[in-house]
């Protein structure tokens, strides 16, 4: 059982991978980060939208394809932008 779980969790994974890239890719991007910083402002968002990495990940990359971000990820990641800048988390 344990192992079945264990597979299940490794294809989620790989399948959830492709979108944060693209959404790190649009954050380094927008905000001149690196990727670690990227990383660390998706976190952020999440955290503070009390969603998942991958939901915000797919907000991020579908706004990079047209689709307007939602008004509360927006207002997340720009408390989360500021923060960086700032040197607060």
């Amino acid at each position: 059982m344990e192992l079945l779980r264990e597979r299940e969790q490794l294809r989620q994974a790989m399948q959830e991978q492709p979108v944060i890239d693209m959404a790190c890719g649009v954050l380094m991007v927008g905000f001149a980060c690196d990727l670690r910083e990227a990383k660390s402002l998706l976190a952020a968002v999440a955290g503070r939208a009390d969603a998942s990495v991958r939901e915000v990940a797919e907000a991020v990359a579908s706004a990079a394809r047209g689709k307007p971000l939602p008004e509360l990820l927006q207002e997340h990641l720009v408390t989360a932008a500021r923060a960086r800048q700032t040197g607060r988390t």
